[in-house]
């Protein structure tokens, strides 16, 4: 039996949303152009001095600017992590797939921060109303920190940045792997809808780091999302993992009872010792169902967390 793999667009983006920067530090009297920024597509963009008017269309973008010390005008439609409660009052704008341009425009942003992948195509509108657009993406803990060193560029903040990202590049010194080998699924689901995370991904990386034995690193591809694989259960019963991450952006109940009614439907799953022994468990969405930016190193702690406890 195979799960189904139909892709909804509109639920795996935020998955998706995982380069490099330069930039001269802003001076008080800089000329126009002072301050030029290279984004993840490559693109030279220049600004007289830092941002100060900011719309950001994700919550990893968001985070990596308030932990810089910098704000937003213009924040995307969701749900705010605990360490962006401050600004819930900033006004929505929509997401990153969907975002509302006539709002956009009338906070007048000096920049727009979005995804590589889904907002190339949104260049040329977000030019039109006299802003810039400023492409990332997250498809691994090196791009986080990528991110956080362009983001720090950008608000003249490049000491702040340096000092995240070497408290992130400590904690990954800091992990000690399992005893033994924890052979994990990482799945990120919707009603429905079911994909396995590949090492390239940036749960499949936070796995990896962690220390976890990814037993989908061999799956093919998916062609329209290649961070994410098929889910071939006879493969997956075959590799028998001893834990099953499910990761969603929202509904995340619905999602393991959706998940959990699929493999009824084989009896093999049964004898899965994930799924015998009760180690079917649900990721944080604020960290796993999106990209985390500053919280990335909480990220790692809940799944060393959880690979410590069963392989003790």
């Amino acid at each position: 039996m195979k799960f189904s793999h139909v892709i909804v667009a509109g639920i795996v983006l935020m998955l998706l949303l995982g380069g490099c920067s330069q930039a001269a530090p802003v001076e008080k009297g800089s000329t126009q152009g002072a301050l030029k920024i290279k984004d993840f597509a490559d693109r030279t963009l220049s600004f007289d001095e830092s941002p100060q008017r900011i719309v950001s269309l994700s919550t990893g973008d968001m985070s990596i600017i308030y932990a810089l010390g910098g704000e937003v005008v213009g924040r995307p439609t969701t749900d705010l992590p605990d360490n962006l409660q401050k600004a819930k009052s900033v006004q929505t704008i929509g997401t990153t797939h969907q975002y509302d341009v006539e709002l956009i425009t009338s906070l007048k942003p000096d920049v727009v921060l979005g995804n590589e992948q889904l907002n190339s195509k949104d260049i040329s509108t977000i030019e039109g109303i006299g802003s810039q657009l400023l492409l990332t993406s997250a498809n691994s803990v090196k791009d986080i920190q990528r991110q956080i060193s362009l983001f720090g560029d950008l608000l003249g903040k490049q000491q702040k940045a340096k000092a995240l990202n070497d408290q992130i590049d400590q904690r990954k010194k800091q992990v000690k792997p399992p005893k033994k080998k924890v052979k994990t699924l990482v799945v990120y689901g919707a009603p429905g809808t079911y994909m396995a995370a590949l090492p390239h991904s940036l749960s499949g990386d936070l796995l990896h780091i962690a220390g976890g034995a990814n037993i989908a690193e061999n799956e093919p591809a998916l062609e329209k999302f290649p961070q994410y694989a098929q889910i071939n259960a006879e493969k997956v019963i075959e590799a028998d993992p001893d834990l099953i991450l499910l990761m969603t952006h929202s509904k995340p109940e619905d999602v393991k009872a959706g998940f959990m009614s699929e493999m009824k439907q084989n009896a093999a799953w049964h004898d899965v010792s994930a799924v015998k022994n009760g180690h079917v468990e649900i990721l944080p969405s604020d960290l796993f169902g999106t990209n985390p930016g500053a919280e990335v190193i909480r990220a790692i702690d809940e799944l060393e967390k959880r690979l410590k406890r069963l392989s003790s």
